[in-house]
Order: C-alpha cells, then sequence, then structure tokens
C-alpha cells in the first residue's frame, strides 16, 4: 500500500474512533453498544459536587490484631500435637509469650513453629516464675508486607461498600503510609455515606471472663466492653446474659468476621430485623471448634468494639450460619449486610478531614471552564490564521482534532475530568499550536532558501521533528512525575495534560504532514497558498 493512503486509513480510523468517543456523552446507546463502546467523561468532585474524605487507618491495632489470631492458630496447632502450652499477650501488642506445661514441649513447640509458621520470629527461651517461656513476634519483612497488605484490603473494601452503596465513578486512593483518600461525586446523603464508610465493621468473638468483675483489677489481657442497649442474640441462647451495663472479655478474639462470605438483611422467629451471616468452610471449622471449646460458657460477639450479643453456648454449632438479632430498621439492617458481606475492614478508620461541595459551585466552575476554554481557542485561532493564512487554517483544524482526541482518550482510560483538568484543556490549546509553529516557521525558511516546494514541506517536517519530540517529553515527564506524587486533582491535570501532548504531537507531526502531501500531490509543486509564505512576505 502507498504511503499516502496507509497514512489516510490511520487518521481516518483515529477521527472515526474519536467521534464514536465523544457522541457517547450526547446519545443514549443500546445496552449492548454500552458494553464495548467507552463510558462517558467522569466528571470530578469539584465539578459535581459531592464529598471529599481523608481518612486514617490504625494499621498498628490491627497488626496487633493479626498477631493475637495468629497465637490462637499456633496454640490451636499446638494442642493438636499434643503440646499443652499457656499463651500470654505483651502490652506492647507485638509479642506473644507461650509457656508450654512440660519442659519438653519448648523443643517440641519451637520445631511446630520452625515447621508450620515461618513467618515468625521465635526468640530464645527464658526462665520465668511460671516456668520456660519464649517470645515470639512476627518477622519484620512479613510484618512490612502485612502492613501493606492492611492498606490494599481497607481500600478494596471501602470501594466494596462504595459500589453498593451506588455512588457513582468514587477516586479512593492511598495517601502515605496509612491515610485514605476518597471522593464521592454526586452524593447526597452524606452522613449515610460517612456511616457506611466509616464503620469499621470488625466482627469478633471473644471469651467472657466470670473472674473479673468491674472495678477491680483486672486480669491481664482483658478488657471492658460496653453493649448494645438493645438485647441482641446470636441463636438462640437459653437464658439472656446479665450484662450491667458491659463485660469484662479477653481482649485476643478468639474468632474474626473476615472468613465471613455473606450477609443477608432477614427476619428471626419474632418476625424481626435481623442480619444473618454464613462463613467460609475455614470460618465455619473454626466457628465450631470455638463453640465446642465454650459449651456452658458464655461468648461475646462484638461489633466495631460494641458487645452485640453474648450468648451461653448450649452445644456445639455447626454448619457455620449465625444471625445477628437486634433493634435494626430495614436501612440499617442493609448497611450491616453491607459492611460484613464487602468484609470488614482489617484497621479502624477515622475521618480526619471532611468537605463538601456543592453542585452550584461545581455548575459554576465548569460555566467558567468553559469561557476559558473558547476565549483561548478563538485568541489562538485568530493569530494562526493571521499569521499564517491557509497553513494557520490547517493549525485550527488540527487544534480541533487535538481537542477531540482529548476528550476521547478521557472517556477511553475512564479519566476523570477536573477543574485542572480544564486548565489541562485550556493549556493543551496553548501549547498544541507550537508544534505547528517550529515546523511553518521551519518551512519558511525552506522556501526561503529557494527550494521547491515538496522538498521545502518535507525539510520542514523533518528538521522540527527532534524538536517538538524532545519539547514534549520533557513535558510528558513532567506530567508522569505529577501523576506519581501528586493528589486526586493534581492527577487530573497530570492525566489531561499528557493526554493533550500526545493528542498534539500526533496531529502536528502526523496528521499535518499528511494534508501537506495530500495538497502538494493534488496542486503540484507550486505554493498554492497552503505553505506559508517566504520571509519577504511575512
Amino acid at each position: 500500500m502507498h504511503p499516502l493512503r496507509w497514512r489516510t486509513c490511520v487518521t481516518l480510523l483515529a477521527a472515526f474512533l474519536c467521534a464514536v468517543c465523544i457522541s457517547v456523552n450526547f446519545f443514549s446507546l443500546p445496552p449492548s453498544l454500552e458494553k464495548i463502546l467507552p463510558r462517558p467523561i467522569h466528571l470530578g468532585l469539584d465539578l459535581r459536587g459531592g464529598i471529599h474524605l481523608t481518612l486514617g487507618a490504625d494499621v498498628d491495632q490491627a497488626v496487633s490484631q493479626s498477631l493475637a489470631l495468629m497465637g490462637q492458630d499456633i496454640r490451636s496447632s499446638a494442642n493438636d500435637a499434643g503440646i499443652r502450652t499457656r499463651l500470654l499477650r505483651h502490652a506492647d501488642g507485638r509479642t506473644l509469650e507461650f509457656v508450654p506445661h512440660k519442659h519438653e514441649g519448648i523443643e517440641q513447640l519451637s520445631n511446630l513453629l520452625r515447621d508450620r509458621f515461618g513467618q515468625m520470629a521465635v526468640g530464645s527461651a527464658v526462665s520465668s516464675g511460671s516456668g520456660e517461656k519464649f517470645q515470639v513476634s512476627f518477622r519484620p519483612e512479613y510484618e512490612k508486607e502485612l502492613r501493606n497488605r492492611i492498606m490494599d484490603q481497607t481500600i478494596r473494601t471501602l470501594r466494596g461498600r462504595i459500589d453498593a452503596f451506588g455512588v457513582a465513578e468514587p477516586d479512593i486512593r492511598l495517601q502515605g503510609d496509612n491515610q485514605i483518600q476518597i471522593q464521592l461525586p454526586g452524593v447526597t446523603d452524606t452522613q449515610r455515606a460517612l456511616q457506611l464508610i466509616g464503620r469499621t465493621a470488625q466482627l469478633t468473638f471473644h471469651r467472657v471472663r466470670k473472674d473479673a468483675e468491674p472495678g477491680m483489677i483486672m486480669p491481664l489481657g482483658t478488657a471492658w466492653y460496653p453493649y448494645a442497649t438493645e438485647e441482641k442474640s446470636l441463636t438462640s441462647p437459653s437464658r439472656r446474659p446479665d450484662f450491667s451495663g458491659g463485660l469484662i472479655l479477653d481482649k485476643a478474639p478468639l474468632l474474626s468476621g473476615q472468613d465471613i462470605v455473606d450477609a443477608r438483611p432477614a427476619f428471626d422467629e419474632r418476625n424481626q430485623v435481623c442480619v444473618s451471616i454464613q462463613f467460609s468452610s475455614r470460618g465455619a471449622d473454626q466457628f465450631e471448634r470455638v463453640t465446642e471449646e465454650l459449651i456452658h460458657q458464655q461468648f461475646a460477639i462484638v461489633l466495631d468494639g460494641v458487645i452485640q450479643s453474648a450468648p451461653v453456648i448450649q452445644q456445639k454449632i455447626s454448619g457455620g450460619k449465625a444471625s445477628i438479632t437486634g433493634s435494626f430498621t430495614t436501612e440499617e439492617a442493609q448497611d450491616l449486610a453491607v459492611v460484613l458481606r464487602s468484609g470488614s475492614l482489617p484497621a479502624e478508620v477515622k475521618v480526619l478531614e471532611e468537605r463538601t461541595v456543592g453542585p452550584s459551585l461545581g455548575a459554576d466552575s465548569i460555566r467558567a471552564g468553559l469561557i476559558a476554554g473558547v476565549v483561548g481557542a478563538v485568541g489562538v485561532m485568530l493569530i494562526m490564521q493571521i499569521s499564517y493564512g491557509l497553513s494557520g487554517l490547517l493549525a485550527n483544524l488540527m487544534l480541533t482534532f487535538t481537542i477531540g482526541l482529548l476528550f476521547a482518550g478521557l472517556g477511553i482510560f475512564g479519566a476523570t475530568l477536573t477543574l485542572p483538568g480544564i486548565a489541562g484543556v485550556v493549556l493543551t490549546i496553548g501549547m498544541s499550536v507550537d508544534a505547528n509553529v517550529l515546523v511553518f516557521e521551519r518551512i519558511r525558511e525552506e522556501i526561503g532558501r529557494r527550494l521547491p516546494i515538496p522538498e521545502a514541506v518535507a525539510a520542514g517536517f523533518r528538521e522540527a521533528r527532534s524538536s517538538i519530540l524532545d519539547a514534549n517529553f520533557t513535558t510528558l515527564l513532567t506530567a508522569a512525575v505529577l501523576y506519581q506524587f501528586g493528589t486526586g486533582p493534581i492527577r487530573g491535570f497530570a492525566v489531561t495534560l499528557a493526554l493533550g501532548i500526545l493528542a498534539s504531537m500526533f496531529t502536528a507531526i502526523f496528521v499535518s504532514h499528511l494534508c501537506f502531501d495530500w495538497w502538494i500531490r493534488r496542486n503540484g509543486a507550486v505554493n498554492s497558498g497552503l505553505t506559508p509564505h517566504a520571509a519577504a512576505d511575512r
């Protein structure tokens, strides 16, 4: 195929895709096409209105809880292997102590940890008043990986909750080591969104300590937990526990809600709204084991640090099914099911910053951005038209094509248009003609040297190409740095700037050159007005 033809095919294909991607913003498409075509351009928080949140995650507490659960797994594995041991927990929450009942258990437990729990660092055995013991903690490299995994899981859990809440195009990203930035465009029920997002939904199961009373010195590793104001129960306990304002529980949970695979609003035998939960196979086995160990003992179900129920276990509970009942409204049960089904947050989160943007402010921003874009585009087009005649008209057409490609790219990549993004569009309008100016001036110089028109055009594009690529490559590097280290609005500007640069290079180097070649092929080696005039005509 002739080079001119394949370049024409590429240009026409790009123009067709650009038109299709832009049209989805103005026309409703059949459902069959919506699956294959890009979605409409997303408007950011500053344009659409909504809420902006910065959450802080308590990663240290999550690591401490993971260590406690690991201690329960180690103790259970040791019991299965015939090694009887006591488990103690340091006040710093980062170290566990095991005290075997027999001297030979030290070596056996050490071998067990080495063979099955390679992520644990085992200290040397030391003598104490209660016998020989040794300390166990996470290895540093594993703890670092665990912290990263906790933050990733927190972000995924928050995204699942927000998607279930029905927020369109949320922006959720990690900020620093333990902070999360969330933008929710179009949210109107701010209070409910905050409750849904900020609720940790950490469902844990604790042993009730009957050997301690409020007001007494509590044993090591215990804490007082308040109970919910209304009676809530798991399954059907034989009697209602006597709360007296709260209960003293073991801090270390026997089981967590991380193995919940399903949670749904339901109705109990009294036709009261409840939340039915289903454990995974692993969680069901653990739940069965725990309830078997605690037969005729009190067992507390704690949600976000508040006791939801504290039944007396009458028999082993198999099947991994349970329910949380109480004075829930239908909406509360639905929200609780959402957060449990999407997974409990592995780390407690607190709202550090909250900002609300009204839709009227967004409308004003869009109006101001459109005015700035139109004024900038008209000014640039007038200057190019006056300075370069028909070549200036071609540059203006390339400018229109560049902006079309920019908005098509926003739709293809699912990027969000923000107020700084509009600034990037306006900046692209000014920068996109730079390449044309370089080419046109170079062609003028070659014509001034009495080169034939075809050779002057070819030399102009060839000599200007390196300058265009160098200048735009450095700007692309700047955009990449802004995207990597910037936050939401800055990233929006970086994405728009990068797409604008790529589109302008394509139109100025490839499409514009194609138009010159077609014009020369049609009109021959004469200056028919498209090529810029020589210096004497300026």
